[in-house]
């Protein structure tokens, strides 16, 4: 209980993944002190499907001692679990054994060690790695790096190589014979995956106010200059000063001067 105490582990933060951290004596414990919590009590059936993931439930007569003898001598732990002010179970509870590679899952790949995920695979082994399912490698690669290689038996332990690097990195290894080849299947647990931190740079408080102080110009809503409408003169607002300005004061055309020239001349 100590370990789960120094992490703060509660029956409300327990989780499918970290449930596999515990052992029998702990879940009575986490459950005992969860006991006046409203909203343990409100959903019980949720706490215990998340037990579940990871222990083996059975309630069983706790006035039989036939019964608690059975089971704790199946490995089972028993003890008293307080569901309501006037409602209390006796259970036995075991955690689930991960001996098979069908016992591995992606909450608790993380949980096991590489020598122990090396032993499950020993049992289940005949054709090697490649003899696995897909789902069961995907599931083994989510928590652990895994590489293989398959030489003779009499190369396989050469000095330097490859088996050897791989022990000194800290991998375990299992070899599984192929007549007169070895394949070796390398594991080693993948570190925890580091959550990116934001940074963000200290600003003085000068600086915010000569922030402050920049009034920066609107052109969200600025229109465009195509957007822009063009009034059309009234004739009522033409008057002898401006009439000058309304009109076209574009070019001419040329031959139109040049004919109104020579009218000029002949008069």
């Amino acid at each position: 209980m100590e370990q789960t105490e120094k992490k703060g582990l509660t029956l409300k933060t327990l989780t499918k993944s970290s449930v596999w951290d515990i052992q029998e004596n702990d879940i009575f414990r986490l459950w005992e002190g969860a006991e006046k919590d409203a909203d343990v009590k409100d959903n019980v059936r949720h706490y215990i499907d998340i037990i579940r993931a990871a222990f083996m439930i059975e309630e069983i007569n706790g006035e039989s001692k036939l019964q608690k003898q059975k089971y704790e001598k199946l490995g089972y732990k028993v003890g008293l679990v307080k569901m309501d002010e006037n409602l209390k179970v006796t259970w036995a509870i075991k955690k689930r054994p991960i001996s098979r590679v069908t016992d591995l899952n992606y909450e608790n790949i993380r949980h096991i060690s590489a020598a122990k995920l090396i032993e499950v695979l020993d049992r289940n082994f005949g054709g090697g790695w490649d003899s696995l399912s897909q789902s069961i490698k995907d599931i083994i690669e989510s928590g652990f790096d895994i590489s293989t290689t398959t030489l003779p038996k009499d190369r396989l332990h050469k000095k330097g190589g490859l088996y050897e690097k791989k022990i000194n990195d800290g991998f375990e290894v299992l070899e599984v014979p192929k007549g007169t080849w070895v394949e070796a299947i390398f594991a080693k647990l993948k570190p925890e995956a580091e959550k990116p931190r934001m940074k963000f740079n200290s600003v003085s408080s000068d600086e915010e106010n000569e922030e402050a102080d920049v009034e920066i110009e609107d052109t969200y809503n600025k229109p465009d200059e195509d957007d822009i409408e063009i009034e059309e003169p009234n004739d009522e607002d033409i008057t002898e000063d401006n009439y000058s300005t309304m009109m076209d004061l574009g070019s001419a055309d040329p031959d139109e001067e040049a004919e109104e020239m020579a009218d000029y001349v002949e008069d």
